[in-house]
């Protein structure tokens, strides 16, 4: 928290702050930096040797209270009521278009199912999905996703999850099946699809 209010501090001027011992707060900053919460950074402030500051990591924001899914459903129901559902579908067209281009110019020169799944996958990882698969027994392939980032969003309107799944199907090819098998938003602990050839029986 003192870090977040007043920027980089030093070892000695954190444990001023919190009324320890330089030697404390540097055990603390330590710690902190193994977690990947804070690093330091060597500041040289003419004669001597440079002046070690410590400050928070991208990582370290999710520790402070964020409101963008509370903000990102307000936004959703003014839409809804100011513009009404046909605007809303609009906005999740055009999501969708976007994500869809995105992901197709990233499969582009992907050789069998296997490799475009696995692409796939990487893509969701990069977006904060979580995402995995594993191969079958009987060939098809098990994609999963161990968190949502836009849960709220999906929540407040099943759209984003309708349109994300046919994003799958149309970059994975009109020669692939793909069925959701379990679904966060309906009580499920990840999302979950399998995936197939459609020559696979």
């Amino acid at each position: 928290m003192a870090l977040k209010m007043y920027g980089g501090l030093s070892a000695a001027a954190l444990g001023e702050q919190l009324g320890t011992s330089s030697e404390a707060a540097r055990q603390q900053l330590v710690r902190l930096a193994e977690e990947g919460h804070v690093a330091a950074e060597s500041i040289s402030s003419g004669v001597g040797r440079p002046t070690q500051v410590w400050g928070l990591t991208p990582a370290a924001q999710s520790r402070f209270p964020d409101t963008h899914a509370a903000l990102t459903v307000q936004l959703l129901d003014i839409l809804r009521e100011q513009l009404g559902d046909t605007a809303l579908d609009a906005v999740i067209a055009a999501r969708e278009q976007a994500t869809r281009t995105e992901y197709e110019a990233a499969l582009a020169d992907a050789g069998d199912l296997k490799d475009r799944v696995d692409r796939l996958v990487d893509l969701r990882s990069r977006e904060g999905y979580m995402a995995a698969w594993t191969e079958q027994e009987d060939g098809s392939f098990l994609l999963t996703e161990n968190h949502c980032p836009i849960c709220a969003a999906a929540t407040a309107c099943q759209g984003f999850c309708r349109a994300e799944l046919d994003v799958f199907k149309s970059v994975l090819g009109p020669d692939v099946e793909v069925h959701r098998q379990d679904h966060i938003v309906s009580g499920g602990r990840r999302c979950s699809y399998v995936i197939r050839s459609a020559h696979v029986q």
